[in-house]
């Protein structure tokens, strides 16, 4: 039986408390804490995420303020949803924040860790999920960066939605390049190679299909696919199964230490896929090939991947919606150096503009996914 948690015990000050009861903690990190509740006014079950003593730290401000910009601009039926962000009663001395989205169950890696039996069309219909969400996304110009199977929520209906955008970035024309490369950039076992020695000099979106690519794999196997223990052994694992790359390949990065380096390792073959995953849908292989090319210019993009024969009979790429690019004076605030006061003024404005500015996530049609999943209980 759930515990409940007495209001008080989480909120702290805030008048619109009384619109939420809480049931349980379902989480707990550097983020902040996230506790399920139940909307008092209509019933509905949320998640709420508490970030406590958020102006601490001006550039942990700034990312919140990143992610709730970027959930606000990107609506999707496979992007997690902000539904409310709780007003506090000062505008210009409360310390915490409380962020309310729609309540999932579980996550992609208490999926795949607790089901050993997921099918060949429950692997297709994940992978399609978050070929479609990156298509959105990339379409307005954003790159998550940190995409593994727990930024990834999941219902025992299949369901999948990205989640946790604080490392994303929108990228526009005239941005140094350098504005990329100035912070932490995914979990290691799920980066890129050009990521682990910045072997090229500028992000492209096949970041993010790698990530997916990896993540794809370990559906199909129930393990990591590139578990590296750090940057060189990533390497080493990655060119174990893709074989070290060409010289025309090598020849292409701009970074002379990286090249130097790949061009000094030990000559590796390329593995046959069907040797490293014996029974696997040819279909499935010759895509998570594509999906995980060395050269980030050999990948596809999440359109053209949803065009792989794989997807037969289940994407329809006139149906999966795109958006414009977002405009970068919503993102102005990355350019500039603020001020504790400044940057929660922004947040403020950003609680206040949510539910005006926000839109309702694009049609899509009814898909209808494969047998339901396990949920363990969170722990």
């Amino acid at each position: 039986m759930i515990q409940k948690m007495p209001c008080m015990d989480f909120f702290t000050e805030y008048g619109e408390s009384n619109l939420y009861e809480i049931q349980e903690v379902v989480g707990k990190g550097s983020y902040g804490t996230v506790a399920s509740a139940v909307d008092t006014h209509t019933g509905e079950k949320v998640a709420i995420k508490k970030i406590k003593d958020i102006f601490e730290h001006v550039s942990e401000a700034t990312r919140i303020l990143r992610e709730i910009k970027l959930l606000r601009l990107l609506p999707h039926p496979d992007i997690v949803k902000i539904k409310h962000i709780m007003l506090p009663p000062c505008r210009r001395e409360f310390k915490d924040i409380y962020v309310v989205f729609e309540l999932m169950e579980t996550d992609l890696h208490h999926v795949i860790n607790t089901n050993d039996d997921l099918t060949p069309g429950h692997h297709q219909f994940f992978l399609y999920q978050l070929l479609r969400a990156l298509k959105y996304i990339h379409s307005a110009n954003v790159f998550h960066r940190d995409l593994k199977p727990r930024n990834i929520l999941a219902n025992a209906d299949c369901k999948l939605k990205i989640c946790d955008f604080g490392l994303a970035r929108a990228s526009f024309g005239d941005a140094p390049s350098a504005v990329f490369w100035t912070d932490y950039v995914a979990t290691r076992w799920y980066r890129a190679p050009e990521l682990c020695g910045s072997f090229f000099s500028r992000y492209t979106p096949a970041i993010d299909i790698w990530s997916i690519g990896c993540i794809f794999a370990e559906m199909i196997t129930g393990k990591p696919l590139f578990p590296g223990k750090n940057v060189v052994d990533q390497l080493e694992l990655i060119t174990d199964l893709l074989g070290t790359p060409s010289a025309e390949a090598i020849s292409r990065i701009r970074n002379e230490k990286a090249r130097r380096y790949l061009s000094s390792m030990r000559k590796k073959p390329r593995l046959p896929f069907s040797h490293r995953f014996p029974n696997i849908d040819p279909k499935a292989l010759r895509l998570l090939e594509r999906l995980i090319a060395f050269d980030p210019k050999d990948r596809p993009s999440a359109e053209q991947a949803l065009a792989d024969p794989y997807f037969y009979g289940l994407a329809n790429i006139e149906d999966e919606p795109s958006t414009h690019h977002i405009s970068k004076f919503e993102f102005d605030f990355e350019r500039k150096t603020l001020t504790k006061h400044e940057i929660r003024e922004l947040i403020y404005r950003e609680q206040t503009d949510l539910g005006v500015s926000s839109t309702d996530a694009p049609g899509v049609p009814p898909w209808r996914g494969p047998d339901s999943l396990y949920v363990p209980k969170r722990s």
